[in-house]
C-alpha cells in the first residue's frame, strides 16, 4: 500500500514535474471562447500567455467536477492506497467543494486538505507533502501536518499591470486607466485563504521595494521548508531583477533559488509581468 498525492493544476507544478515528484495532477480547465484547454496538459504556460497576448477574447476557467475527483478516488481505493488531496483554497474555486462531494464512500482512504492558497503557495504545501512521504508519515498523518504548516505559508506577489483585473471585473475601468496612467504597481497577497491588496508602487523600482519590505515584514524566511519564485508571460526579466535587487534577502541562506512560471488560473487575472514570492515564515 502507497500514499499518493492528488492536487490540482492552480499549484502550477508542471506534468513534468510531476512525473519526478511522484505526484498525480487533475487539470482544471481554460476556455478562451468556444476553445477548451486543460491546464498543463494541452495548454502549457508558455502558450497560455501567448493566446492570451494575441487575443481579445478574457480566458475563463472551470473547476474540477465531482466526478473527476471520484474516478481518481475510485483507483485508489481499487489499488488499495491512500491519498491525500490538495486543492487551490476553497474560497478561490469549487475545486475543494468538488473534491468534497466526491469523497463520500473513500474517506477512508482519502484525506482532503484545503491548501487555503494558490499558485506557488499551493506549491509550497505540496512539496512539503512529498518530503513528509518520503520520509515514511501516513496520509492522516501527512494532512495533519499539512493544515498546521499552511497557516505560515505567504504568497505576496507584485502586478505589472491593472488591464486583466479590469476585465475580469475585479477593478473599475476608471481605477484600471488612472493607475495605467499613474504606473500603478499594486501588491497582493493570500490571506485567510482570499486575495488581499497589500499596497500599491509607482514604477516598478518602487514596486519591487514595496514587495521587498512587505516580504521582510512577514518575519524571517524559513530555508530549511520549501520556498519559491514566481513569474507570469513568456520570460523572466522582471523577476531576474528584482532577484539582482534583492540579493541580501536570499544570499548566504541558499545556493538557489526556485523559479517556476505561473499558469492560467491565476494568469487569468494577474496577466503577464507578475512576479510572486512564497515562503513559510519562522
Amino acid at each position: 500500500m502507497s500514499v499518493r498525492i492528488i492536487v490540482d493544476s492552480a499549484c502550477d507544478l508542471t506534468q513534468e514535474e510531476a512525473k519526478k515528484l511522484d505526484i498525480e495532477i487533475l487539470p482544471l480547465k481554460t476556455m478562451f471562447g468556444n476553445e477548451e484547454y486543460l491546464d498543463g496538459i494541452t495548454l502549457t504556460h508558455q502558450q497560455f500567455f501567448e493566446k492570451l497576448i494575441e487575443t481579445d477574447i478574457l480566458p475563463t476557467t472551470s473547476q474540477i467536477s465531482p466526478y473527476e475527483y471520484e474516478e481518481r478516488f475510485q483507483k485508489i481505493k481499487e489499488a488499495g492506497d491512500t491519498a491525500v488531496c490538495i486543492t487551490i483554497s476553497a474560497k478561490l474555486s469549487g475545486c475543494y467543494q468538488s473534491a468534497h462531494i466526491a469523497i463520500s464512500g473513500y474517506e477512508k482512504q482519502v484525506t482532503l486538505v484545503d491548501s487555503e492558497n494558490v499558485c506557488i503557495g499551493q506549491r509550497l504545501l505540496v512539496l512539503l507533502a512529498v518530503r513528509l512521504r518520503n520520509e515514511g508519515k501516513s496520509a492522516t498523518e501527512i494532512a495533519a501536518v499539512l493544515n498546521e504548516k499552511k497557516k505560515e505559508i505567504r504568497l505576496i506577489a507584485l502586478l505589472d499591470t491593472l488591464e486583466y483585473l479590469k476585465k475580469g471585473g475585479r477593478i473599475s475601468k476608471a481605477v484600471a486607466m488612472a493607475g495605467t496612467l499613474l504606473n500603478i504597481k499594486p501588491v497582493i497577497a493570500i490571506e485567510n485563504g482570499e486575495v488581499a491588496m497589500l499596497g500599491k508602487a509607482r514604477g516598478s523600482k518602487n514596486g519591487n521595494n514595496l514587495l521587498r519590505e512587505l516580504i521582510n515584514q512577514q518575519g524571517s524566511i524559513d530555508f530549511d521548508l520549501p520556498f519559491c519564485l514566481a513569474y507570469s508571460g513568456l520570460d523572466d526579466t522582471l523577476l531576474r531583477k528584482y532577484i539582482v535587487d534583492n540579493e541580501s534577502v536570499y544570499k548566504g541562506h541558499t545556493d538557489s533559488l526556485p523559479v517556476c512560471s505561473i499558469g492560467s488560473t491565476i494568469g487569468t487575472h494577474v496577466g503577464p509581468g507578475a512576479i510572486a514570492a512564497a515562503f513559510f515564515v519562522k
